[in-house]
């Protein structure tokens, strides 16, 4: 059994990497709405993300997240990590972040085209590492291997995009709860 706020964890993860996918539909907004949070840092992100929830329109989401993310062309913004962590063209992460993965005995899923470094996959993985209760040190490497150089960047790029609208609350609250994940594994 994983224990409550392990739990908690994973959830978050798991929301992060589903609006991180794709746009949220009108129930997962109105999930986001109507599930409330107490206290500071993390519990105030999560209530402007969740004030955004309740006023957003699906479909102007929908638009805010294919122009930003997807859009015609090259987007606005990336969601691929590695975009914001390459420094030499002769750096290989994929490469590397799949030998990772079937380390940990994951792998892309049939069907799905997207690289492995796209946000919402790494979300997932730590979701998964998580719920399968793997150790705290594995869950830290993968994190500060793969999402914690790019979090900041990927999260600036947002919260500057003035196209950007309810993806900024989740910006926010992603950051905050990044940042939290990052002192809680540095205090291990």
């Amino acid at each position: 059994m994983i224990a409550p706020e392990e739990q908690a964890r994973a959830d978050f993860y798991g929301l992060l990497a589903r609006l991180f996918y794709g746009p949220p539909d009108a129930a997962l907004l109105q999930a986001i709405a109507a599930t409330k949070m107490e206290g500071e840092g993390l519990g105030s992100a999560w209530r402007e993300l969740s004030h955004a929830a309740a006023l957003a329109d699906p479909q102007a989401v929908r638009d805010e997240y294919e122009s930003r993310f997807v859009g015609t062309g090259k987007a606005p913004i990336t969601l691929y990590t590695s975009a914001y962590t390459v420094r030499f063209t002769n750096e290989v992460p994929l490469a590397t972040l799949r030998g990772e993965l079937a380390a940990l005995g994951l792998g892309r899923q049939e069907g799905v085209h997207e690289p492995e470094d796209h946000i919402a996959a790494l979300c997932d993985t730590m979701r998964h590492l998580i719920a399968a209760q793997r150790d705290l040190a594995e869950q830290e490497r993968f994190f500060n291997r793969w999402i914690a150089p790019a979090s900041g960047p990927l999260c600036d790029a947002i919260d500057n995009d003035p196209g950007a609208v309810f993806y900024r609350c989740v910006s926010r609250f992603a950051r905050r709860f990044f940042d939290i994940e990052q002192t809680a594994f540095e205090m291990l």
